[in-house]
């Protein structure tokens, strides 16, 4: 959940609404492609740092839960958008939801690095044998 809420705050400060579609290419702007790409991310981390082995797979769901709420409640008329700007048609919105689903797994997984060193060539807590004169 904290990741959901991190997810909708960042939404909220940068002002993007992914899901109202305002038209032309000025639509892809900066602070879309950080909430696009680099907030799920992070929200990923969080999750992993938070939850531990396993992470990897419970970030893909905040996103998925902030981007359909948000996306039903555009659609239901309970969220307001910017005057010329319309609801993204549902195939775009999936297209984006997946991205935005995909860079949460990543950070998810860096976050399982980061904290229980999860992948390596070495379990962290196996103890190294000393090396005997036999084994040089």
């Amino acid at each position: 959940m904290l990741a959901s809420v991190f997810i909708h705050f960042w939404d909220r400060i940068l002002g993007v609404k992914i899901e109202a579609f305002t038209g032309g290419i000025g639509y892809f702007s900066p602070w879309w492609v950080v909430d696009v790409f680099l907030v799920p991310f992070l929200a990923g981390i969080i999750v992993s740092l938070i939850f531990g082995f396993g992470g990897k797979w419970l970030a893909h769901l905040p996103p998925l839960l902030v981007r359909s709420i948000s996306y039903f409640a555009i659609a239901q008329h309970m969220t307001a958008i910017a005057p010329g700007s319309s609801l993204m048609p549902i195939g775009w919105w999936g297209f984006f939801l997946i991205l935005t689903i995909e860079f949460s797994a990543v950070g998810g997984v860096i976050g399982e690095v980061m904290v229980k060193r999860t992948y390596g060539r070495s379990a962290p807590n196996k103890p190294v044998a000393p090396i005997g004169p036999a084994q040089r």
